[in-house]
């Protein structure tokens, strides 16, 4: 199944990724990885803005206080409102980055790192609490990727790209088990890259060499594709009014002859209902 979709920003990032609806601000928040830049989008005026970083940047999120979280290349970082930065917890590792992140139903951060080489094991999962307590969930990662939790509260999705599937752990006061596999994408179909959870408990995942996101079922089942006229499609979320629309970040890196619009955001309208994410308890 295809639905339509539009083009929210036409950009040329690098590394598009980790759209993030800042409710607090009527925003979404996005970042280009391997560019150093966070950008901004207000769908309701059509206002953009961009601040650059000192260094690879992995993820966004809002946090409870105002301002911003970071996952950086050298560790977590904080914006504040006032747009002063400084280090929540400072870990530089030589060769090693950061990547994707979601904030968990507690308002802690499980931030993900890789290694420049995506060699296997290199990279990690972990979780970051409001006073800077690090401690590392899965340590036996190479590409670090989508995370999300169900409605509930009771189900962790993750992704270690590639692996080619979406795992799904039991969850509960900050801890994981019973990892098992929801689907698993066939090698023809890319790479699966980051995901978001729907307000009905599907996982909607991005598939990188894929130009596709499509939506599972909690029991694992294929119900929807949305392609885009882009290969290299990174990661998605909901936001807008009533988070009905799907946002959707791609890259142009490492394409000979990327097209027009590869490295913009794109919006599928009314794609679904999506979940309120809580900000990071910092």
């Amino acid at each position: 199944m295809t639905a339509p979709y539009e083009v929210a920003v036409r950009a040329e990032a690098e590394l598009g990724e980790g759209p993030t609806w800042d409710a607090a601000a009527g925003r979404l928040l996005w970042i280009d990885i391997l560019g150093c830049r966070l950008h901004t989008y207000d769908p309701a005026t059509g206002r953009r803005g961009v601040r650059r970083t000192e260094q690879h940047i992995g993820a966004v999120k809002p946090r409870a206080g105002g301002g911003l979280v970071l996952n950086l290349r050298d560790g977590i970082g904080l914006l504040d409102p006032d747009g002063g930065f400084r280090w929540l917890h400072h870990e530089p590792v030589p060769g090693h980055r950061a990547n994707d992140a979601a904030v968990a139903p507690d308002g802690a951060l499980w931030a993900g790192t890789m290694r420049y080489d995506e060699a296997p094991g290199g990279g990690a999962l972990s979780r970051v609490t409001g006073d800077g307590t690090v401690d590392v969930v899965l340590d036996d990662v190479a590409v670090s990727n989508g995370t999300g939790w169900s409605p509930d509260g009771r189900l962790m999705y993750y992704i270690d790209s590639p692996t080619r599937r979406v795992d799904v752990f039991d969850y509960a006061d900050g801890r994981i088990s019973g990892r098992r596999t929801l689907a698993e994408i066939e090698e023809s179909a890319g790479f699966p890259d980051g995901l978001t959870v729907d307000a009905e408990g599907c996982v909607w995942v991005a598939l990188w060499q894929g130009s596709a996101v499509r939506r599972y079922t909690p029991d694992g089942g294929l119900d929807r594709v949305i392609e885009l006229p882009v290969p290299l499609v990174t990661a998605c979320a909901f936001g807008g009014d009533g988070l009905t629309d799907l946002y959707v970040t791609t890259a142009r890196v490492g394409l000979t002859e990327p097209s027009a619009l590869a490295g913009s955001l794109f919006v599928v309208p009314g794609a679904g209902k999506g979940l309120a994410q809580p900000p990071f308890a910092g």
